[in-house]
């Protein structure tokens, strides 16, 4: 294989600001011992705001790297956007959580960081080594910050069963690209488009390769029933970490798993829709059924993420440009709900302990009203109720479907969202309706006031400006489908 030359390299200049930061950083932690965690995490968020910045720079122009085995455009742009945010926000509202937890250790943003360069790595995943290495590079991580409290027993519970079940998936997911490879002699995303083209009559043997794959990145995302993993993990995990769960991984998940659909196999979109459908239907309706009984904010929150995954579904199973703008219109916008609902979470703490219980909200708007209208905001935009962000959010993707002739599969995303509207208001009534259970005695940092503020203020005024996003997502989707 010829050597690369120099500039060939540039596409993938975020992700080698990210990996060299997190290589410095970890020399530098090393070096300073434990107590240099918190200069650590602001280095870090540094380093992903300057990775952000200039992956913002080179424009939306289609450009390929590593043999074309890279590739960045819009699309990855835009999905890299949502990642690196999502990421520099987990360390930020982590700094003080893990100091009150006894926990603040340098490592943490380093393996942050790390995780951050794997999911990078998917989003332009050009081809399907690419795609696995990426995602591994994004899981290992993962494993080690799920149980990060390591004198938690539940934490470390939470990141042994993310580790043994991860593993099962990507087994499986590895299985389905041996057999993609195996029955075309290609693992290139452009070369199978071609092939799956020219072959209206694909072999029986991609298409089981194929839905290999489709169930390792469905564990990914937490679509039913591959979700098992999900309310455990986000129980017993330390919450910042269970935030960043909800937020980078399954955006870089998502995006990944958009492009291996279209990029590759968008020719056999007939083929491919019904699995999609499918795990739209079972993780909207299970989602939607299985939070109503929940008592844990966090395992109600990891429901409802279970159940947005269903709605993110919808516009890939549309297989259309519009369905999957409105895919990423609603994940820029279930970034900043989501992120806001979390700071709330990490509010919750009364006499040195943190608190998970939904009745210990109880009485909220009395004790610390602008913290309880804050997460009001955030409850009505999860269940989609106007004139919040979310109810944006699912009309683009409800009305993509109508547009594919999937009406009946926006007729059950309309009825998953009554239902789930039961327990978001729920939490209303328990803020602003029961006795206080007692104030939280934790002391809203600026940096979680910063975080609730622009979350609340996107949350609710989306519908005054929302060309930036939408536009963008725009111009996402159309590179994505571009020849």
């Amino acid at each position: 294989m010829p050597e690369l030359p120099p500039l060939a390299v540039l596409p993938a200049l975020p992700e080698i600001i990210v990996i060299a930061g997190a290589m410095a950083l970890l020399m530098f932690g090393a070096f300073s011992g434990e107590q240099s965690a918190r200069t650590v995490s602001w280095l870090a968020v540094a380093v992903l705001i300057l990775a952000l910045i200039v992956s913002q720079l080179g424009g939306g122009e289609r450009r390929l790297a590593f043999y074309g085995m890279f590739v960045t455009e819009a699309f990855a742009l835009f999905m890299k956007a949502l990642v690196l945010i999502g990421s520099a926000v987990t360390i930020l509202l982590a700094m003080h959580y893990n100091e009150d937890q006894g926990i603040a250790r340098f490592e943490f943003p380093v393996l942050v960081l790390l995780s951050t360069v794997g999911m990078m790595a998917m989003i332009s995943a050009n081809d399907l080594i690419t795609l696995y290495i990426g995602l591994e590079l994004q899981n290992l991580p993962l494993y080690v910050v799920a149980s990060f409290n390591r004198d938690s027993v539940r934490s470390s519970e939470a990141g042994l069963k993310y580790f043994v079940l991860s593993a099962l998936s990507s087994g499986m997911l590895l299985y389905g690209i041996s057999l993609v490879y195996g029955f075309t002699g290609t693992t290139a995303f452009a070369d199978l488009s071609s092939l799956m083209a020219s072959d209206a009559t694909s072999s029986a043997g991609v298409i089981v390769g194929v839905v290999f794959v489709v169930v390792g990145l469905a564990f990914k995302v937490s679509a039913v029933p591959f979700h098992m993993w999900t309310p455990d993990v986000y129980e017993g995990a330390p919450t910042p970490v269970s935030m960043f769960f909800a937020l980078a991984p399954k955006m870089a998940a998502l995006g990944l798993f958009i492009r291996f659909m279209i990029a590759p196999f968008g020719p056999l979109v007939g083929e491919w829709r019904q699995i999609i459908v499918f795990l739209s239907i079972a993780s909207m309706v299970f989602g939607a059924v299985a939070a109503v009984a929940q008592h844990n904010i966090k395992r109600l929150m990891a429901y409802s993420s279970i159940g947005h995954v269903g709605y993110l579904l919808i516009g890939l199973a549309a297989g259309t440009t519009e369905g999957i703008r409105g895919t990423l219109v609603y994940l820029a916008i279930y970034l900043f709900m989501n992120v806001g609902a979390w700071a709330v979470i990490l509010c919750m703490r009364r006499q040195g302990q943190m608190l998970e219980e939904i009745a210990d909200l109880a009485g909220l708007s009395r004790t610390r009203p602008a913290l309880a209208l804050a997460f009001g905001i955030f409850l009505f935009s999860l269940a989609g109720v106007p004139p919040t962000a979310g109810f944006f959010a699912k009309l683009y993707i409800f009305f993509a479907a109508i547009d594919a002739k999937l009406a009946g599969l926006a007729v059950i995303g309309v009825l998953a969202s009554v239902v789930s509207a039961f327990y978001y208001l729920r939490i209303v009534k328990v803020m602003y309706f029961d006795e206080p259970a007692g104030a939280f005695d934790r002391a809203l940092t600026a940096e979680l006031k910063g975080v609730l503020f622009v979350t609340a203020v996107v949350t609710l005024f989306f519908f005054v400006l929302p060309g930036p996003i939408f536009a963008g997502a725009e111009a996402a989707a159309a590179a994505l489908f571009a020849p």
